[in-house]
């Protein structure tokens, strides 16, 4: 019997947002549910204790940069990631598919295998489907994405259909090389922004034994409305016993219209990163901590919040930020992944209640947002 399974608890009426429960051998992960960036091991300026404390069940690890460094093997005998950071629960790793789009200039794709230039060290990379299972098995995440192909957007239609093309051949081929049944693989949806290739590609994949699928290939630079378009059109043909992860996304605002269009997992870099550069996400919009105005303002961050850095008045974060402190992108990295991992919660509890569709018009009218929602 698998040692992973997703449970659909409740969908709420009015869209097609899903809360469930997907169950892997280091715990269950509540869906929807936003994994943190460990990207090189570590969630950036935090530590896992910390990373646990903001709501957190599941984090996300790469597969291309901890193979660079520390080594694949190096992270086998320190433990896998698990023994490595001592996170306890679910780990997903990324297959090394994504730097197939973001180091173009230092690539190149065949049908074999990515090519790559280290941007450590220079030196020559290569990365086979067969490779990515077998790093992500010494890795010992509890799900492997496979090896795709990305490609930059606007593409001409036949760089979109070979990139799909070649994405359902690898994912068979890692398929095939996996052979650790403690780890779940995940298959990924690319066709760019065309819905007809989409659809095409998410049909081939559901036909593989993957215990979950993914959508790839967006947030490349596309307008929301295109990434919500393809999602929409995507997710009917997904298995509904499966979870639906889309990959790289995003802002507060997308991951409320992406749970509405049927996704049930979310990563980004977006709330360490912003966190780090003194801007906080909160009910009320986007606080910019380094504006004047906050000199001397005694108000936390957000009232009810019950994160550390709402411990504080905002004229201190600010005075952390101006002063560079290191303590200021510590505390507004761990303000920021509370307030998402907040609003997955009451997005699980809107679903349970069948009151989904209104708890997103609430949260846009807080940021100031018009309603997208079909």
């Amino acid at each position: 019997m698998s040692q992973f399974s997703y449970q659909l608890l409740s969908q709420d009426l009015e869209t097609g947002a899903r809360r469930g429960v997907f169950s892997t051998p280091h715990g269950t992960v509540q869906t929807p549910a936003f994994m943190p960036v460990g990207t090189q091991g570590t969630v950036k300026g935090v530590t896992i204790d910390q990373v646990a404390a903001t709501g957190a069940e599941m984090i996300l690890g790469n597969t291309y940069h901890l193979a660079l460094r520390p080594g694949h093997e190096t992270v086998r005998r320190l433990g896998g990631l698990h023994g490595m950071t001592l996170w306890e629960g679910p780990i997903l790793t990324d297959s090394g598919g994504f730097q197939i789009f973001s180091l173009e200039s230092i690539r190149e794709i065949t049908e074999q295998q990515a090519t790559f230039r280290s941007h450590i060290d220079g030196s020559i990379v290569q990365l086979t489907p067969e490779h990515s299972i077998e790093i992500q098995e010494s890795l010992g995440s509890d799900v492997a994405m496979v090896l795709d192909h990305v490609v930059a957007l606007p593409a001409p239609r036949s760089t979109v259909v070979d990139a799909m093309e070649r994405s359902i051949r690898w994912a068979g081929r890692c398929l095939n090389a996996a052979t650790r049944d403690d780890q779940a693989r995940f298959a990924i949806v690319q066709g760019g922004l065309e819905a007809e290739l989409r659809i095409q590609c998410a049909k081939e994949l559901a036909t593989m034994d993957f215990e979950g699928f993914a959508v790839g290939g967006l947030s490349v630079g596309e307008a929301p409305s295109e990434m919500y378009r393809i999602t929409a059109a995507t997710c009917p043909h997904l298995p509904a016993d499966k979870p639906r992860y889309l990959m790289g996304v995003g802002r507060p605002i997308d991951l409320l219209e992406s749970i509405a269009r049927g996704i049930d997992l979310f990563d980004c870099v977006m709330p360490t990163r912003n966190g780090r550069n003194a801007m906080a996400f909160t009910d009320r919009g986007n606080v910019k901590i380094r504006n004047a105005t906050y000199r001397e303002d005694t108000r936390p961050l957000e009232e009810h919040c019950p994160c550390l850095a709402c411990r504080h008045s905002l004229g201190y974060l600010r005075h952390l930020f101006v002063a560079k402190e290191m303590l200021g992108p510590i505390l507004l990295t761990i303000h920021n992944l509370t307030y998402y991992q907040r609003v997955m919660s009451e997005a699980r509890a809107a679903i349970e209640n069948n009151t989904f569709a209104q708890y997103v018009r609430e949260k846009k009218a807080g940021w100031g947002m018009v309603d997208e929602l079909p």
